[in-house]
């Protein structure tokens, strides 16, 4: 698979979610951090080869760790070393960088050329600093807004000194992903950022000075593979003062005479990925099955066996109450009913809400698609995107992203293809595999699920490619663990009760992964 370009930037979102990717990968957190302390070693002990007197400025998060690293490193190479920490040691609340600084503890009580100093809100600009070099390990990317006592006093004391200023990923103070400098930032002489480039630093090079980026073992082919990463980044926790629709409100319209299951599949999904309201519309009879299924699902009954055009108005009041809406599962084929898709697409189209197309809706979408005003996903398995395009998938895995890239392109659409991988591309071209899974989830319904869950995020405000990348690998880790516990012979309501826990600790996909 063709890889990345290291030349490109990344933000701070994105690199929190490869760094997480990474260590579901393989790669752990300990490991980059001290790729990255290494980096920064090398690139001071390259302009200063000579043993030199070098102090650190450290913060108790992943910055501060990167800075530990770097003087331990230089410290063994005979320079002399300063280390200050802006807090207290009992208060570094990232496990690696806390590692990190329990290796310092324990060299300083043998070591000359190591002097450690913790300083916290009573910091007294008494404090006698000479040294050659100065490094700034204060704070990462995702530092936001204006700076605070006493990393503020720290940056200005940092500014006042004389010495050569090496900023560790981000100059402390400059905005990583805008550039913008609310207050005061550290201004750097160098700026060593670690796998990319982030977004702000082009825009803050008064601040940056000369940037190196380094690799500290990331493979850039991470970059284009789901993980409990891209599930963090559209997490939205609840908070005290929330209310009733604060997390989404969404509209599930499918169902016919012969199916209703697949409509329940999706609410349920929706409700267990976190929709405050899910409404689920399908013809009278249909609906009333889907009512006897669960007291959790709120039916709306429309007249008919199928859904006709005639049904549009009544759904308008609800379209108008909620943020997204899932169009497909269980609809049936009947002519009435494509043009019913295609009445109810223009409305939905003209509300401006985020739409889901999955199953017979995407048939019926074949027959008029055309790129849409508004955020369109669309779930199709081979079959349907044979059906959407008129074209059969290819056998290669990279010509087969190309041709999906085209299409996703063409209709300015967010395309999930399920298969082995998924394949997720956006309407600019951006591309994501899914690997999670199992030959287990070809039984009914486990699409229903899916198209619940990105529908469930959409209607949360995820932005349309990050909501399918994320639903693509919860739906197949709740199909892993579903497999872990009672084999291949599963049932798609299976994996509702796991889409929680894989919510909240995607990470434990660990204990199951193939």
């Amino acid at each position: 698979m063709q890889a990345g370009n290291r030349s490109l930037s990344i933000s701070s979102r994105g690199m929190r979610a490869v760094e997480v990717n990474g260590e579901y990968f393989g790669v752990s957190l300990l490991q980059l951090m001290e790729n990255a302390g290494r980096c920064v070693a090398v690139e001071i002990q390259r302009r200063f080869p000579s043993a030199k007197r070098v102090v650190f400025f450290c913060g108790l998060g992943g910055n501060g760790g990167d800075g530990f690293v770097a003087a331990r490193h230089l410290l063994a190479c005979g320079y002399q070393v300063m280390v200050v920490l802006v807090g207290k040691s009992k208060d570094i609340h990232h496990s690696s960088a806390l590692q990190n600084w329990n290796a310092l503890k324990y060299v300083k009580g043998c070591c000359r050329g190591v002097q450690v100093v913790e300083v916290s809100d009573s910091f007294s600009m008494s404090l006698l600093v000479e040294a050659d070099v100065v490094v700034d390990a204060l704070l990462g990317t995702g530092s936001k807004g204006v700076l605070r006592a006493p990393v503020l006093q720290m940056v200005e004391f940092i500014n006042s000194l004389n010495g050569f200023k090496v900023a560790v990923d981000v100059p402390t103070g400059v905005d990583s992903d805008s550039g913008e400098v609310l207050d005061v930032a550290v201004k750097a002489d160098l700026t060593v950022t670690f796998y990319k480039s982030k977004v702000g630093l082009g825009k803050a090079m008064g601040f940056v000075g000369e940037l190196v980026v380094c690799d500290i073992g990331l493979p850039l082919e991470f970059e284009r593979f789901s993980g409990p990463g891209d599930v963090g980044l559209v997490g939205k926790k609840r908070v005290l003062g929330v209310h009733k629709g604060d997390f989404g409100r969404l509209l599930v319209v499918g169902g016919s005479s012969v199916f209703c299951g697949a409509p329940a599949l999706a609410s349920m999904a929706a409700l267990r990925t976190g929709n405050d309201v899910v409404y689920t519309a399908a013809p009278e009879k249909t609906a009333q099955a889907i009512s006897s299924l669960s007291p959790d699902l709120i039916s709306i009954k429309l007249l008919g066996d199928n859904l006709t055009p005639g049904n549009v108005v009544d759904l308008e009041p609800y379209l108008a109450s909620v943020d997204a809406v899932v169009l497909g599962p269980g609809l049936g084929l009947q002519g009435e009913t494509f043009e019913f898709v295609k009445l109810f697409v223009e409305r939905v189209e003209k509300a401006g809400k985020a739409l889901l197309l999955d199953a017979d809706g995407l048939k019926a979408f074949a027959q008029f698609k055309r790129p849409l005003q508004t955020s369109l996903v669309l779930t199709p398995h081979s079959g349907e995107y044979s059906i959407l395009t008129g074209k059969k998938l290819p056998e290669s895995l990279e010509d087969r992203i190309v041709m999906i890239q085209k299409t996703a392109k063409e209709l300015k659409a967010v395309l999930l293809v399920k298969g082995n991988p998924d394949i997720i591309c956006s309407s600019t071209g951006r591309v994501k595999l899914n690997f999670t899974g199992n030959v287990g989830m070809t039984v009914g319904g486990t699409g229903d699920v899916l198209a619940g869950i990105v529908g469930g995020l959409l209607a949360q405000k995820a932005d349309a490619f990050e909501a399918a990348v994320a639903g693509a690998f919860v739906n197949g880790a709740c199909g892993d663990f579903v497999a872990s516990n009672i084999g291949s012979h599963m049932l798609a309501s299976d994996l509702l009760e796991w889409i929680p826990q894989v919510f909240v600790n995607p990470m434990d996909h660990l204990k199951v992964r193939q």
